[in-house]
């Protein structure tokens, strides 16, 4: 399966397929549950969470825009303010309340040492289960162990933990503010 580095020309493809991808996370749809609410500012939160994949080369996607992935190498962060912005003006009042205390949490298990952060990976529904999120994470982390340094997530829906295990990454704890759903941060030792 074909798995390329993006550039900034594929942007709204990938954020497309991100979009589509994230429709039914149980997070996401906790913050944004209805769903005009959703598709109107969920471009916005993929840009401030992950959009400085684009200029620094950790945007990948495999074959057709199928499967995305947005990768933040050591030293990229996601736009912080942009996106607590977005969440304090769009998040559902249910959520509001707590989204900032996850962001707080999530912040705790943040490795201090340089690591590559995947804020976002999807694949399009109609084409989950074909091995593109597999494609994906393997074309990622053969570069990240390149540089012999650790990859962390927040697994944001438990189905998908199984997958992250598979690839190498082990629970560090659990997140759960309020009536959140509960965020899995995972960490990645490099082979």
């Amino acid at each position: 399966m074909k798995v390329r580095t993006t550039s900034p020309d594929d942007e709204n493809q990938v954020i497309a397929t991100v979009i589509l991808a994230f429709g039914g996370d149980p997070m996401t749809r906790w913050v944004w549950p209805e769903a005009h609410q959703y598709i109107t500012v969920m471009p916005k939160v993929v840009r401030a969470f992950g959009g400085a994949a684009f200029a620094h080369g950790g945007a990948f996607c495999s074959y057709g825009y199928v499967g995305a992935a947005l990768w933040l190498r050591p030293g990229v962060h996601p736009d912080e303010e942009r996106l607590l912005e977005l969440m304090e003006r769009t998040a559902s009042p249910g959520a509001r309340e707590s989204v900032l205390a996850v962001f707080e949490e999530m912040a705790k298990y943040h490795p201090e040492e340089a690591h590559w952060y995947l804020p976002l990976i999807g694949v399009d529904p109609a084409h989950q289960g074909k091995g593109h999120g597999d494609a994906l994470m393997r074309y990622a982390l053969e570069q990240i162990d390149r540089e012999k340094v650790p990859a962390y997530l927040e697994a944001s829906s438990p189905r998908n933990i199984p997958f992250y295990r598979r690839h190498g990454f082990e629970e560090l704890g659990t997140i759960q503010v309020g009536s959140s759903p509960a965020l899995v941060p995972m960490l990645r030792r490099p082979r």
